[in-house]
């Protein structure tokens, strides 16, 4: 099930009659409706109920897609004496392309974009949050001017630093189209000792861009990450 945000039926409620002059009769409801503009959101939530939503069909898949990831940096310690500790997120992305090519862009080993062959630059973050406290918190932007290269994009966050808490996080990611409603999906559901989670799968579904909420938290790395949606690449430690 996906969600579409343009069904919603459009306002008919008639304009105030001129008290001047006899009142107009009522409009039948073609009248009312016709050439009215289609009524949107002002944001879409993914859900395990609606966990899915086109990019192509509300105009937001051409331009730039922004992914933002915020988070709480303080976290709360378990235990009598509690304390809090620092959390460090880091947002990042597995990526296959349709000439086959995969990678990954993250703040680790300073793999802070992709391009493609044509050495376009297609996928980037803007930076490395280590405190969480930036306003704009960490984000990562997909050129879908040329979404024709992308075949799936995996959107994740990892915890860099501090305890695997991701409930004290609060983590909140926002994907921001251009020229459509942003889409948001929490992080929710959190699982204790995870110290990675997938976010978002964005795929290009035959010229269709199609993002699906994952919200999967696994007790490992990328490496893990890569293994859960066989993306078969090969990894190396790695630190920034």
């Amino acid at each position: 099930m996906g969600i579409d945000y343009t069904k919603r039926p459009p306002s008919t409620a008639p304009a105030a009659p001129n008290l001047a002059a006899p009142a107009p009769a009522a409009p039948t409801p073609a009248a009312a409706t016709a050439g009215a503009p289609p009524v949107r959101l002002t944001k879409v939530t993914l859900t395990k109920a609606a966990p899915t939503v086109s990019l192509t069909k509300h105009g937001g898949a051409s331009g730039l897609l922004r992914v933002n990831l915020n988070w709480d940096a303080k976290a709360p310690e378990r235990g009598f004496f509690k304390k809090h500790t620092q959390l460090d997120l880091d947002l990042g992305c597995l990526y296959e392309f349709s000439d086959g090519s995969k990678g990954v862009v993250q703040a680790m080993g300073n793999a802070f974009s992709a391009t493609d062959r044509s050495r376009r630059r297609i996928i980037w973050l803007d930076g490395d949050d280590r405190s969480g406290k930036v306003t704009t918190g960490e984000n990562l932007f997909v050129d879908l001017a040329n979404a024709s290269v992308v075949k799936r994009i995996l959107v994740f966050a990892l915890i860099y630093e501090g305890a695997a808490n991701w409930a004290a996080a609060n983590a909140l990611a926002t994907l921001v189209p251009l020229g459509a409603p942003p889409v948001e999906i929490r992080l929710d559901d959190p699982r204790d000792g995870a110290r990675i989670c997938a976010i978002a799968m964005i795929e290009n579904k035959s010229g269709e861009i199609v993002v699906r909420r994952e919200i999967n938290y696994l007790n490992g790395a990328q490496r893990l990450l890569d293994e859960t949606y066989g993306w078969g690449m090969n990894w190396a430690r790695g630190r920034k």
